[in-house]
């Protein structure tokens, strides 16, 4: 308990918060939020469905200002979001270890992981408009966005409410791919057409961001009997159910979006 205690007061001083950080008691409320994600997550699989069905005899809406404004919203959310947290946990590893960040949830009550992990809770419930605006445009739909949309806005609740440590690293990884993922958006929303092998690079960070996930999980299962780790069984095993399915479905989407056009334009020019 001393240590970390002694450990939470020495990332205080390290990583010192900004005035807006300093937050008191609405972790409450969002611990609360727990039960509700699911009923959340429930209404949009009933709005995906009622949406596809009203817009299946309308054309579809441009909204090409609107998803610019969007996308560029979330791109400057996720690159606060991701030099905030990613400085704490770099600064984390440094001074304290790997072992550490992934094992005792002591952290978690610094104040900027603590107010960015809020955010990132709620924008998850934020980004389930990227679906209106597929559908609204009537672009594909594929199984990949609306499984891992409504899949991580109940995890992320889950790993907040169960104080599960390793949830600092899913979140800033997150952050980071999400960061270079709307920016791409929003240069897509101005009609950039900004080069394809940048749409390829995304989507294989994507997978690297998943693989890291599963690997982060496994150590937790490795360390998770070690005196005062507070990583649970549970914890675990949800975290690696959800990463592999995500990396199994992203490597999955590449090689349909990516690999497979080519193979078979090289098929067909022989």
């Amino acid at each position: 308990m001393a240590k970390s205690q002694n450990v939470t007061y020495k990332m205080e001083q390290l990583c010192q918060p900004y005035r807006f950080e300093d937050i008191k008691n609405l972790g409450d409320y969002v611990d609360e939020y727990w039960s509700a994600s699911f009923s959340i997550a429930f209404t949009y699989l009933v709005l995906i469905a009622l949406g596809q069905k009203y817009m299946k005899a309308r054309k579809s809406f441009n909204l090409q200002k609107p998803l610019f404004l969007w996308s560029l919203s979330l791109a400057i959310f996720s690159i606060l979001g991701a030099v905030r947290t990613w400085s704490f946990m770099g600064t984390l590893i440094y001074k304290i270890g790997f072992k550490y960040s992934v094992c005792y949830a002591s952290f978690t009550e610094n104040s900027v992981i603590k107010f960015w992990s809020i955010l990132f809770i709620l924008s998850k419930i934020i980004e389930l408009g990227d679906t209106a605006f597929i559908i609204l445009r009537k672009r594909p739909l594929i199984f990949v966005h609306w499984y891992h949309h409504s899949t991580v806005l109940v995890y992320t609740s889950f790993a907040y409410k169960n104080k599960f440590p390793a949830g600092g690293w899913y979140m800033t990884m997150n952050f980071g791919v999400h960061a270079i993922m709307y920016t791409y958006y929003s240069l897509k929303a101005l009609r950039m057409n900004p080069p394809r092998m940048l749409s390829m690079f995304i989507t294989s960070l994507q997978i690297l961001q998943m693989f890291a996930g599963a690997l982060v999980c496994f150590l937790t299962y490795v360390w998770r009997h070690d005196h005062g780790c507070e990583s649970t069984t549970a914890d675990g095993f949800w975290a690696a159910v959800l990463y592999l399915s995500y990396f199994i479905l992203f490597t999955h989407f590449f090689c349909q979006a990516y690999i497979l056009p080519n193979v078979k334009h090289k098929t067909k020019s022989q």
